[in-house]
């Protein structure tokens, strides 16, 4: 498989080096990551260049696509968003993302993909996302508590995406509204270095750069995503409307993919991967994703996921609701068109539910 190059030191890590490999994360550019077997099928898969994909690259790691007759490539995308074209002219068969407002918008314009899993979620003690209030503030006493959220300048990654749906979150939980703080978009890493140099008050950010904004001391935790909003859906498994046509290949790559999941899920503890093969899990997410040290792995806050794939709908709906009043939603489409369990339900069949131990 071919990588971007291993830009970062191995071995026993610095606080600066791991600040410096986090930092990172949002900076590297796109890889291609081709695997191909005779007499497999092949399955292109768009990625989000996050951990939270480490679902589909621990599949292929263990064998368990094989096992299915599936080989898979993959490439990374910005965001799922990016996706949705590629999936809609059969260039992907799979993504995994955020169900943004451009996914509802498209399934209007009769482009039928398919929410079908759980990626990312914020199961308690998970909580990858994070409201982040600048240390300036706590110190001066501007910020006290939550409802001081009230007229600040709070960075976010972009309009109508699930991060929309942590905030609605922290603000519902202070009496607030969206209404009453000014937003600004930006890439997640610069989330970081506008808490340096107080061009915004607060962010509502995600794993790695919550952790070093809170190393370097330019913020302060004030509330977390699996707290605020249980089990929030963060990211999804998507399918073009190509495979999920062909019911006996989607249902392979699901059951391979429930696989994989849980073997992650089973190796999470207090917050991290720290489970007995967390060296295993780890060195396949340094080696697929532009993070390649380590350490940043073993010290951030890690995804949680819902070993049986299956998707909060509630918070789903709630995220829904959230874009279509900011008015990105500009269709008559429902969440429930666009969400189809039967691919989890059919895997689910032949492997059973998940078992703890």
């Amino acid at each position: 498989m071919r990588l971007t190059p291993n830009v970062f030191s191995k071995g026993q890590t610095s606080r600066r080096e791991f600040l410096g490999a986090a930092a990172a994360l949002g900076a590297a550019g796109a890889f291609p990551c081709p695997a191909i077997a005779q007499g497999l099928v092949e399955v292109h898969i768009g990625t989000a260049n996050s951990s939270s994909d480490i679902g589909f690259f621990l599949a292929d790691k263990k064998g368990w696509f094989k096992e299915e007759g599936i080989s898979i490539t993959t490439t990374p995308f910005r965001s799922a968003a990016d996706m949705v074209a590629p999936l809609a002219s059969g260039q992907l068969d799979v993504g995994g993302g955020s169900a943004s407002a451009g996914l509802y918008n498209s399934w209007a314009r009769g482009i039928k993909l398919r929410i079908v899993a759980d990626k990312a979620s914020s199961q308690p003690g998970y909580g990858v996302n994070k409201c982040m209030v600048s240390k300036k503030h706590v110190e001066s006493g501007r910020y006290k508590e939550m409802k001081d959220l009230k007229g600040m300048k709070i960075a976010m990654n972009g309009p109508g995406n699930s991060n929309w749906g942590s905030l609605w979150g922290y603000l519902r939980k202070a009496g607030l509204t969206l209404d009453d703080v000014e937003t600004v978009d930006m890439n997640y890493p610069d989330h970081v270095l506008a808490l340096q140099n107080n061009s915004v008050d607060a962010t509502v950010t995600t794993e790695p750069s919550a952790t070093v904004a809170l190393l370097k001391g330019y913020a302060q935790l004030v509330a977390t995503d699996d707290v605020t909003r249980p089990n929030h859906a963060i990211a999804q498994i998507l399918y073009s409307e190509k495979i999920a046509s062909n019911a006996d290949l989607a249902k392979r790559f699901m059951k391979a993919y429930l696989r994989s999941i849980r073997y992650y899920y089973a190796n999470l503890k207090d917050g991290k991967i720290a489970g007995p093969n967390a060296d295993e899990l780890i060195g396949i997410l340094t080696e697929f994703t532009p993070i390649k040290d380590p350490e940043v792995y073993r010290t951030i806050v890690a995804n949680g996921v819902d070993p049986d794939g299956r998707i909060n709908m509630p918070t789903l709906v709630e995220d829904f609701e959230v874009y279509k009043n900011r008015g990105w939603i500009t269709s008559d489409v429902k969440v429930e068109q666009i969400v189809d369990m039967s691919f989890v339900e059919a895997a689910l069949k032949d492997l059973g539910p998940y078992k703890k131990g």
